[in-house]
């Protein structure tokens, strides 16, 4: 029986291998344009040696949290960076979770019931359609920031809650809600936005808030998720919004009820890297440079279109044709990836760049310099 099951996995492998979309792990001593590690605080120096100095301070549990939060695994320092947070993030209150992968999952499958609706930009992240699913609500998907679909699929909401899931800045294509207009179409229809923040956290709004709070929404939105792997360097998630919200997630989100806590060391990583945001702002600045710089130093194509955000992306059609061009980039020194079908849809597949408050300009403008060689 297990060599029956192996023997299925390989053939699938091989599959994979011939339509060429196996993926595998790899290192590499590359110049960074990939990572989500926009503003260099995951390898911040001196963030590390803030975290190790509190730590060396820290007299409780030095290792793990050694259970979930329901049972053993609450502390008092996770609920003193709770409330940190719900400070930055101008909220009633704030719920850790371990990923916002989870976050997602937790939030999606715990508040839509089986008469409410779903609808979600056809671009949203993984996370939050594999949350839509775990619930019991009707899920639809509208066409990517179109404001006409969204009000059409809000149409066929006829029964209990509607919910619209979207993001502040969406992964593969660097481009923002249009936040303002969904506020107002959520209001007319009485439904409930939940916005990831993923790419915004850190990045927009007073001390890292995100996109709802630099556009003066908070209070529009009814839940907001945070995740600390992109700008802020370390790891974990948050769902910032009112406290009945954080009672309801404690009592009903299977991802955070059955899960380990995060352990004091991530939790206090987590409340150093945003005070140590707070006292770096030049960060943001550098960063905003370096994206006028690419931005500035690629060629008028219909491939490239800025998004005035830290992602960018080169549309190579063709799974194939994108690979080669980034084995060539990747030759030549840059680290940048291939997004391919079905990853993307087929016909937009691209190279995917995130620009990083620590990249030098004269490599920004090489890479720029080797893209706008390619031919389109």
């Amino acid at each position: 029986m297990i060599a029956s099951l192996l023997d299925r996995l390989q053939s699938e492998l091989r599959q994979l291998d011939t339509t060429g979309l196996q993926r595998r792990l790899s290192t590499n001593n590359l110049i960074d344009f990939t990572s989500n590690d926009y503003l260099g605080l995951a390898h911040s120096r001196e963030l590390f040696d803030m975290v190790n100095a509190q730590m060396r301070g820290f007299h409780d549990r030095y290792n793990g949290a050694t259970g979930s939060r329901l049972l053993s695994g609450n502390s008092a320092l996770a609920e003193d960076v709770e409330s940190q947070l719900a400070i930055i993030f101008q909220s009633e209150s704030v719920l850790l979770f371990n990923s916002g992968y989870s976050a997602n999952l937790g939030v999606l499958s715990s508040l839509a019931h089986r008469n409410d609706t779903i609808i979600y930009d056809e671009y949203a992240h993984a996370s939050i359609k594999d949350g839509a699913r775990l619930s019991l609500a009707r899920r639809l998907s509208f066409r990517h920031n179109d404001l006409d679909d969204l009000e059409n699929k809000l149409k066929q909401s006829t029964n209990g809650q509607a919910f619209i899931v979207v993001e502040s800045i969406y992964s593969m294509d660097g481009d923002r809600c249009p936040l303002v207009e969904l506020v107002a179409l959520a209001e007319k229809a009485n439904a409930t936005i939940i916005l990831d923040e993923a790419h915004s956290t850190g990045l927009e709004g007073n001390n890292g808030g995100g996109m709802a709070l630099s556009l003066g929404l908070a209070d529009k939105v009814g839940v907001r998720i945070h995740t600390f792997g992109k700008a802020m360097g370390c790891h974990g998630a948050c769902v910032a919004g009112p406290q009945v919200l954080k009672q309801y997630l404690i009592n009903t989100s299977r991802p955070f009820i059955y899960t380990t806590a995060l352990p004091p060391h991530n939790l206090i990583t987590l409340s150093c890297a945003f005070r140590f945001l707070q006292s770096h702002p030049e960060l943001i600045q550098r960063l905003t440079n370096n994206i006028k710089c690419f931005t500035n130093s690629m060629s008028a194509t219909a491939a490239f279109v800025p998004t005035g955000t830290a992602i960018q992306r080169v549309v190579i059609p063709g799974n194939d044709r994108v690979s080669q061009v980034a084995a060539t980039l990747r030759g030549k020194g840059f680290d940048v990836r291939p997004i391919r079908r079905p990853t993307v849809p087929a016909g937009s597949e691209r190279i995917r760049i995130c620009l990083h408050a620590f990249n030098r300009e004269e490599d920004i403008r090489a890479l720029a310099g080797e893209l706008n060689k390619v031919e389109y």
